[in-house]
């Protein structure tokens, strides 16, 4: 038996809360739960998704380069980009930690923009083959986008509890502003891009 979308089948999810309904006859129709305006696929995806991203690439660069933290130990003044608090942490012999940060700061939100980069090319070259995988792609994107918050986390703690007056002090630096910004714009991205797209490109590729 040969297998159908559910666009064939004239069902739609809604955006909100993900109830799967008959699409009516007529307009977009509302959620039969939430009362939510339904649509046939997130609007404006790829545009939203592109721009986000984009937003992403511009970010990353700044993130990487300048200070996430100053240290003043004893009158002694560090500042700490996120690769040279990597490089501390593993010549200190913390390198699971250092692995922890690394991973967390600098593979996963690069990897994101690469592998979104990469499901966007796929819908506009309307690509045919391994759609499963790249749907299983999309998902583990959108999984994963969140845990490089872990070195936002790291620097406001640090600065919370690294309070002792002329002795210590911890402060965050420009720099993890820009690391938030690419974190929070390649979540955007993933929440923006509707993987639906790409078994619709596929399809209309065949047709052809």
């Amino acid at each position: 038996m040969t297998a159908i979308t559910a666009k064939q089948a004239g069902l739609v999810s809604c955006h909100v809360c993900g109830l799967v309904s008959r699409r009516p006859a007529i307009g977009d129709g509302h959620c039969p739960r939430c009362h939510a305006r339904l649509h046939l696929r997130k609007k404006d995806s790829l545009t939203r998704t592109w721009a986000f991203l984009v937003a992403a690439m511009i970010c990353y660069l700044p993130a990487n380069m300048l200070p996430v933290m100053k240290t003043v130990t004893l009158g002694r003044t560090q500042t700490d980009t996120i690769l040279s608090g990597v490089y501390y942490l593993f010549s200190h012999g913390q390198w699971p930690l250092a692995l922890i940060v690394f991973v967390a700061s600098v593979l996963v939100p690069l990897g994101k923009v690469i592998l979104l980069a990469f499901l966007l090319a796929s819908v506009h070259g309307r690509w045919t083959g391994r759609m499963v995988i790249r749907t299983r792609v999309y998902r583990l994107v959108d999984f994963v986008g969140r845990w490089s918050m872990v070195d936002v986390y790291v620097v406001t703690v640090l600065a919370a509890l690294v309070s002792l007056g002329n002795l210590a002090t911890v402060t965050p630096q420009p720099g993890i502003v820009f690391f938030g910004a690419v974190v929070v714009l390649t979540m955007f991205a993933a929440m923006s891009f509707d993987p639906r797209l790409m078994w619709d490109a596929a399809e209309s590729n065949a047709h052809e």
